[in-house]
């Protein structure tokens, strides 16, 4: 008995089939060979076969998240160069699975920690600060413009941001330890 060889799969969710040209791009750009690629990611500790990579460049195999950084590792890029399309200008609308369409430029802001992918009309404070609070470490803190952004909402809003810092246990509350007691 033989078995019929299997159909390709194909990709066809926007952001796989954003990793599939951006791989092949960059690839192409630093004048790899697929063999090329595969060579330098079996060094980094992730084997992938040639063949394979060619598979992804066609949207035929799916990348999962250990590929992915490996990809972008080798390739020299940004995981988020690999997953949104590079886009003639930042007004070009692009498609994030999940998400929906938007501005290339929101997109890259919102892959980049820099502001969440959509803000809800009358949420956007409290959408900001989760976004910087959850999606962010504390030491790398709210980014660029955004950051005066959020100030500047906090000024106007009036928001208790003392307040809600302190139950987020991210500050000692009043009168907490400032210093050892000289009593």
């Amino acid at each position: 008995m033989t078995s019929k060889p299997r159909a390709a799969t194909k990709i066809t969710d926007p952001t796989g089939k954003h990793v599939a040209s951006n791989v092949r791009r960059i690839r192409e750009a630093r004048s790899w060979s697929t063999y090329e690629l595969a060579s330098r990611l079996e060094q980094a500790g992730r084997p992938i076969a040639a063949s394979a990579v060619a598979k992804v460049e066609r949207a035929e195999r799916r990348v999962d998240v250990g590929d992915l950084a490996a990809l972008a590792t080798v390739l020299g890029v940004s995981p988020a160069a690999l997953l949104l399309p590079f886009t003639e200008r930042g007004t070009d609308s692009v498609e994030v699975t999940g998400g929906g369409t938007t501005d290339a430029s929101d997109a890259w802001k919102w892959a980049q920690g820099q502001r969440p992918f959509r803000l809800t009309p009358g949420r956007e404070r409290t959408e900001f600060l989760e976004f910087q609070l959850y999606g962010l470490p504390q030491w790398l803190g709210p980014v660029g413009r955004d950051a005066a952004m959020v100030n500047a909402w906090l000024r106007e809003s009036g928001f208790p941001m003392d307040e809600w810092l302190r139950k987020q246990g991210l500050v000692e509350p009043e009168g907490g330890t400032d210093g050892p007691s000289v009593d």
